[in-house]
């Protein structure tokens, strides 16, 4: 397990609470050994969840392989029922039990690291004990219609479970990579809003199980029908997405940046940014470490700006980013070539491991940039900060030039928004 110290104490602190936090909740209430009626109701629970992974394993590593964002998991519906069902020694059985079979038939396939698993689990223990307190609080599941109480205490359970698992996993991204991007620790809108829908469908089943448990099978149609739309939403992000680096893709990021720049008020700028002499990166570490140069620029553009900003590689060792919010005329370039430069510094200070054993560092890079106002012309911009580009090779390389700013022309070179178009790495490029 390579991870920072502050973040392996942090890991191995909750695998401890998720083993200990059951076992008090059972002291503190009751105590004692489970019925037999729950101790069936957690075996039912099990086997629904195996036979919906069963169902759902050829999708869910599909999914696994393609999702790019923090990956949401629909077997909560299972865990879910189970934590407003059963004590939670029980219930804390029913979440092993369904990461176990996750693990031999989706994540273990997909390459996915054990401890990574073992600290999901572990947050989804600690999510369905938290859930299991809050229902058991409000009296439990509802008892008939006008159970007002008990229907708000679901509720509560739902968002007890969602904010315990996602902090669990915000400051596990957050300490082991130094993530702060929301999106990126919390996860996006759309798979949170799965999240939810997930153990609502989970809170239905429950109240299936307590009333009539054959009914339960019920919710099984609905959750391959989710599987399915999901990876459909992921196999659409795929496509628009560069392979090595996981940013858009040359002909994703036009598409979006003219749509940004028509709809966003106030100026964006156009930033392309070069990688300098990197054929020697990989004539003396390889394509793959190359590869692995690449990706590392990628995360370091995506540092180096806000979460709104448009990133993407615009072919071979070039990428193009869009900022938007720049004020117009000279004040707008001066911001844009402050954002240039930070784009330079971020690429100058990596060290990329390379599979030698050697570090590759040393990397510089040449930025060329241009404002674009609202509904302006992107392929413009691009032709400008194209120019601008080759004129900071032409003058040392290792520099940015904003095009406007008094040094720099807009000459009709190779035109950039043309290799944009084409999505090809520009053979003539210099190096």
């Amino acid at each position: 397990m390579d991870l920072p110290p502050r973040a392996r104490a942090w890991v191995l602190g909750v695998e401890v609470a998720a083993v200990a936090a059951p076992l008090i909740s059972t002291v503190a209430t009751v105590g004692g050994a489970p019925p037999p009626q729950a101790i069936g109701l957690a075996a039912l629970l099990a086997v629904l969840s195996v036979a919906h992974t069963e169902l759902a394993t050829g999708i869910e590593r599909a999914r696994r392989r393609v999702a790019q964002s923090s990956y949401f998991d629909l077997s909560s519906v299972w865990t879910f029922a189970g934590a407003l069902l059963l004590p939670a020694p029980l219930a804390a059985a029913v979440v092993v039990v369904v990461y176990a079979h996750l693990w031999q038939r989706v994540w273990r396939p997909s390459g996915v690291p054990l401890h990574r698993h073992v600290y999901t689990t572990a947050t989804v223990v600690l999510a369905a004990t938290a859930a299991h307190e809050v229902v058991t609080g409000a009296g439990g599941l509802p008892s008939d219609p006008a159970d007002v109480a008990g229907a708000l205490g679901v509720v509560a359970a739902v968002l007890a479970y969602v904010v315990v698992n996602t902090v669990l996993i915000a400051v596990a991204i957050g300490l082991s990579r130094h993530a702060t991007d929301a999106r990126e620790l919390m996860g996006r809108w759309d798979d949170n809003a799965l999240e939810v829908a997930t153990l609502c469908l989970g809170g239905l089943a429950a109240v299936a199980l307590g009333g009539a448990p054959f009914l339960v099978a019920l919710a099984l149609p609905p959750i391959l029908v989710l599987h399915r739309a999901v990876r459909v939403r992921h196999l659409e992000e795929a496509a628009s997405l560069d392979g090595k680096t996981g940013l858009l893709n040359a002909a994703t990021w036009r598409t979006r940046a003219e749509r940004a720049v028509g709809e966003r008020p106030g100026g964006a700028g156009v930033l392309i940014v070069d990688l300098d002499h990197f054929k020697d990166v990989n004539d003396q570490h390889g394509h793959l470490a190359g590869d692995d140069v690449l990706a590392a620029v990628a995360g370091a553009l995506r540092s180096a700006v806000r979460g709104q900003d448009l990133v993407g590689r615009f072919g071979g060792e070039e990428f193009v980013v869009l900022v938007g919010g720049l004020p117009r005329g000279r004040a707008g370039r001066v911001e844009l070539a402050a954002v240039g430069e930070r784009l330079r510094s971020q690429v100058a200070g990596l060290a990329v491991p390379g599979l030698d054993g050697a570090v590759i560092d040393g990397l510089t890079a040449s930025v060329g940039a241009a404002c674009v106002g609202p509904g302006e012309d992107i392929e413009r911009a691009l032709r400008a900060a194209d120019a601008c580009l080759y004129a900071a090779k032409r003058g040392g390389r290792n520099q940015v030039r904003v095009a406007g700013a008094g040094a720099v022309g807009v000459p009709a070179p190779r035109a950039a928004a043309d290799a944009l178009r084409r999505s090809t790495s520009r053979a003539d490029a210099v190096p």
